[in-house]
Formats: C-alpha cells, structure tokens, sequence
C-alpha cells in the first residue's frame, strides 16, 4: 500500500498518468465504483468523475472509457490490484481503478542520436 494522505485522486492521477500509460487493449482501462441504488434514485450526481474523465482523456489523447462496477463487485476486483494508494480524497465515490498498460521505450531524436562523432 502506498500512502498519499493529503492528497486528492485528481492530482495524483495527473501525476500517475505522466509514467503510466493506460492498457490499450482492453475496452475499459479505468474502472469507478458506482453509486448504489438508494443514491442513484435520490439523484445523487458524483462531481469528481467528470474531472477523472478529462483528465483521464488528456493524458492519453483519447476518450477513455470508464466502468462503473458495483459497490462490492468493486472491492473484489480491488483486492487483486498490484497496489493500493490511501489517499485523503473525500469526495463520495471516488474510488478508481487503472489498469497499466504497455510502457514502450521512446525512440531517441534525430539530434540526441547524433552522427558517431566525438564532441
């Protein structure tokens, strides 16, 4: 487990996403835990996913696509993760899921390979 006390999901998924891209291959690289039935029929909005959606979008160019899996369903699926961040994101059901995806090596730049010379 990692502890990120203090910290809010938005931010830590903005960073996170700079060093791990999302699985490419796999319709749903991003997993909320939806809201249960008594919430949803008090028409309870959760604010906090729209901004995971943006950011989600802009880290990887994309529109990226999100499940919303039940409560329990969710903690199931939680307890097979590689790891676990605490965070001291209060916001109700803000829990989330990524799943990794590839991480490829760049290629260098025409200009940082150089030409063999000495300089």
């Amino acid at each position: 487990m990692v502890n990120a006390d203090g910290h809010g999901i938005p931010e830590l998924l903005e960073a996170i996403l700079q060093f791990l891209p999302l699985d490419t291959y796999v319709f749903n690289p991003v997993v909320l835990m939806d809201m249960v039935s008594a919430d949803k029929n008090k028409g309870m909005t959760v604010p906090v996913w729209p901004k995971y959606q943006a950011i989600c979008d802009k880290a990887e160019g994309r529109s990226i696509a999100m499940y919303k899996m039940e409560r329990f369903e969710f903690y199931e699926r939680a307890k097979t993760a590689y790891a676990i961040v605490a965070t001291g994101e209060m916001a109700a059901y803000g829990n989330i899921i990524l799943k990794k995806g590839v991480v490829f090596d760049e290629e260098p730049k025409k200009e940082e390979q150089g030409n063999g010379e000495a300089k």
